[in-house]
């Protein structure tokens, strides 16, 4: 495990969401503050915002990519495909592993929007909720593919 997933696990056990835990451990390389970071990733937790859609560490990995190698030009087609093939393999590795990047699927979930209010941090979450592996896994994906 990596400098980045290290502190994005450690993240995870302070009680971020598991978007914030990644997207804080990369943060400072991109010039943010740890508040401005923590506000911008704060929403894609949970799936977005509980919705259980794209899972937050998953969205993290992507909103990363972005700051790295995304583009600014709305003109320039070649490389918005270039970006988005680069989104593409990060989805792909991190399915080669857990077979979806949707959080509902992650974690068993039934259909629909989940209940806004999160589950209380205890050492029970913890060991049944396996969050914390997608976390590092989505860290060390960056760590790979993007910081390599």
């Amino acid at each position: 495990m990596g400098k980045y997933s290290e502190k994005a696990v450690e993240n995870f056990k302070l009680g971020y969401n598991c978007a914030q835990s990644v997207f804080l451990a990369f943060s400072s390389d991109f010039g943010f503050e740890e508040e401005q970071a923590l506000r911008l990733s704060s929403s894609f937790g949970g799936g977005m915002g509980r919705l259980r859609e794209v899972c937050g560490a998953v969205s993290s990995m992507f909103a990363i990519a972005g700051l790295k190698y995304g583009y600014t030009s709305p003109n320039d087609d070649e490389l918005k495909a270039k970006h988005y093939e680069l989104i593409q393999k990060l989805a792909e590795k991190f399915k080669e592993k857990y077979g979806t990047i949707i959080c509902r699927e992650l974690l068993e979930l039934p259909e629909g929007v989940d209940f806004p209010i999160p589950s209380k941090r205890t050492d029970e979450y913890y060991a049944t909720r396996p969050c914390e592996a997608f976390v590092r896994y989505a860290s060390e994906i960056i760590e790979e593919l993007i910081f390599d």
